[in-house]
């Protein structure tokens, strides 16, 4: 083999090395990392049709979904101790993740107690948190309806002057930009379990 055939072969050799690495690398870039606390679902979710008002008094379906990561938490405006903090928690992780760099997923709260909550009760409360959150009220029936199918529980506790509070599941359900629930985060939570989880789980695919 002459000298020439020699340094051509080398020189094939390093290109398919370095083509092979870089390969590998980028493989290993895109990898996906399981999250720490959030539960993923086994096959994503499609989200049944629904059509509810938004803080603003528009129309708000599940078309608005589409093109954005959410989170969407059930609860209600007179909650005393849940929601607020919640709602808190979800307002500070964004925040957090925006500084890091990350996707920051738009956060709803849809109320399971629609006969109070009305779309100016909603804005009204919700302007005490992050002015990304936006909440979601309808009639009864509809939103029975949307947390039957999703399993979301909730039902009325009275006291003993008639008044009523609303227990309600805790549950933080993330919706992709395909608005197919991808994955659920489970109460307690902690503002570091979502910004741990929610830069993989958004990376994801």
């Amino acid at each position: 083999m002459d000298r020439a055939t020699k340094f051509l072969a080398i020189s094939f050799l390093v290109i398919a090395f370095t083509s092979g690495f870089l390969f590998l690398y980028k493989g290993l870039q895109h990898k996906f990392i399981e999250p720490e606390h959030a539960t993923i679902l086994p096959s994503a979710m499609d989200l049944p049709s629904f059509s509810l008002t938004d803080h603003n008094s528009l129309p708000f379906t599940r078309d608005e979904l589409l093109g954005s990561w959410h989170l969407v938490f059930f609860g209600f405006t007179h909650c005393p101790d849940i929601c607020p903090a919640t709602l808190s928690q979800l307002a500070i992780a964004r925040s957090q993740l925006a500084e890091k760099g990350y996707k920051t997923p738009k956060i709803l709260l849809i109320s399971v107690d629609p006969e109070r909550d009305t779309p100016d009760k909603l804005k009204n409360y919700l302007s005490y948190f992050d002015s990304s959150i936006s909440g979601l009220t309808g009639s009864p029936e509809k939103i029975f309806k949307l947390t039957k199918t999703l399993g979301i529980f909730f039902s009325k506790s009275y006291d003993q002057n008639g008044d009523y509070s609303v227990d309600h599941s805790a549950a933080i359900l993330l919706i992709g930009p395909d608005a197919k629930w991808h994955a659920l985060f489970q109460a307690p939570h902690k503002i570091e379990h979502f910004v741990t989880d929610i830069p993989r789980l958004t990376s994801k695919g």
